[in-house]
């Protein structure tokens, strides 16, 4: 069972000072970092980016060009993003170069458990345009993947990941419910064409089965449709996306066919297959604070908006459709989970702490990550981010404060933006000098 929380004992030992490592060396294990950002094409251009909005209040000196999009801030030791460490006085000069010297920073557990690597990677992400139809592999297909196309698939971890709101997010994620997929195939003659009607009656037939007939008769539709013939796929898009013009310019109602939605998806990637995905998968939309779990094999497809992004440290994509990278139908058709369930079912609730009312866990069901979310009220003035025992990274959305911890060599200023890597059991307090409060958020390990 996982601990959800230190004991404070854990956190009397980081103010105490002595009982993990030397006093002369304490200071180096709390420091604050420069992370990369990530200029994806479907990212928010700056003035409407939060990546860029959180980088100009970190970085003050740094130019922001406000036609350049925005897309992900990386925080953590993957090597397409590893953070920098902004103290000089440390030889080490990436957070990863740094665990690496000092593996114990991670905790215990962590240290054992994940091979003394930061289980997981951090992220923010701005999206304007659609990601693309997607999946991350379980443990073993990303080391078969990595093993034969490592141009493709960078690494061989998994990619569990969860998605936090910062402002109205939208997007797709796990089969809808069949009776919701039958409906479509029933409405839009379009979507029917591409399955052909020997897979479209047998989902129809299925829909009080027992949950394998249903998976089997899914994939079939969801393989059917995907494996479809490039020309017939673009004829029957442009007649719905005809059809769905029409209605919308006479006034009439279109969101039985997700009119608004498709007409938006084929505006960004024309032709493409994936606009017809929208009739298998849920629209999901989360509110700041919201979250969705994706696990493995879960399909997905991002489609507006801010949030925090948590996961296992992995690049590994394995894509469809709406995208103009690499795409692995065959792949993603045999991985995927054929699971048809409500989109409520894909939210994570976040708990709250019984130490801290201020904190908010997001736990999900896997071991490389948690976060939490801390909101100071105006009210306190003086806040103690505890001592856990996992090593983590604070990322500040809103507010100010002074930051001081045994742990570090002097000072912090925290502004929007900052970013800091906190050892394990070590602790910082915070002297708010906003009259706003503070959110930040904490990505770590809870085992």
């Amino acid at each position: 069972m996982r601990n959800k929380e230190s004991p404070s004992s854990s956190v009397f030992s980081a103010l105490g000072g002595q009982s993990r490592v030397s006093m002369r060396t304490k200071w180096r294990f709390v420091f604050p970092l420069a992370c990369v950002v990530q200029n994806y094409a479907w990212g928010k251009l700056a003035r409407d980016s939060e990546v860029a909005r959180l980088l100009a209040s970190s970085e003050p000196i740094m130019r922001i060009e406000l036609e350049k999009p925005y897309a992900e801030l990386w925080m953590g030791t993957h090597p397409k993003g590893d953070s920098i460490i902004l103290d000089n006085r440390i030889s080490q000069k990436t957070l990863g170069q740094w665990i690496a010297d000092n593996p114990s920073c991670l905790g215990s557990k962590v240290k054992e458990v994940f091979h003394g690597q930061l289980p997981f990677l951090f992220k923010v992400l701005s999206v304007k345009s659609a990601l693309s139809i997607q999946a991350h592999p379980t443990k073993e297909l990303a080391e078969k993947l990595h093993a034969q196309y490592p141009e493709h698939y960078p690494d061989n971890n998994h990619k569990p990941e969860m998605a936090i709101a910062l402002t109205p997010f939208d997007g797709l994620c796990g089969f809808r419910p069949v009776e919701e997929i039958v409906t479509f195939l029933q409405k839009v003659p379009e979507f029917r064409a591409l399955i052909g009607n020997v897979a479209a009656e047998q989902l129809e037939r299925c829909v009080d089965d027992d949950p394998r007939g249903v998976s089997a008769a899914l994939r079939v539709c969801f393989t059917r449709m995907m494996k479809s013939e490039k020309k017939f796929c673009v004829e029957q898009l442009n007649l719905l996306v005809k059809r769905i013009s029409q209605r919308t310019a006479e006034g009439k109602d279109t969101s039985g066919s997700c009119g608004d939605l498709l007409l938006k998806l084929h505006s960004q990637f024309p032709g493409d297959i994936g606009c017809f995905s929208i009739y298998f998968l849920n629209l999901v939309r989360l509110e700041p604070g919201e979250c969705m779990f994706l696990g493995a094999n879960e399909p997905h497809a991002y489609l507006h908006g801010d949030c925090i992004e948590c996961m296992a440290c992995s690049d590994n994509t394995v894509r469809a459709g709406l995208t103009p990278k690499f795409i692995d139908v065959l792949t993603l058709c045999e991985m995927l989970n054929y699971m048809p369930a409500p989109s409520n079912d894909k939210l994570l609730t976040p708990t709250q702490s019984r130490l801290d009312p201020c904190v908010s866990i997001y736990d999900p069901p896997v071991p490389d990550f948690a976060v939490m979310k801390i909101e100071i009220p105006s009210t306190v003035k003086l806040y103690l981010i505890s001592a856990i025992d996992s090593a983590s990274i604070v990322l500040v959305i809103n507010g100010t404060a002074a930051g001081t911890s045994t742990a570090a060599s002097s000072e912090m200023a925290l502004r929007p933006g900052t970013v800091l890597f906190i050892s394990a059991n070590e602790s910082i307090s915070l002297h708010l000098s906003t009259t706003e409060g503070m959110l930040l958020f904490r990505a770590c390990c809870l085992l």
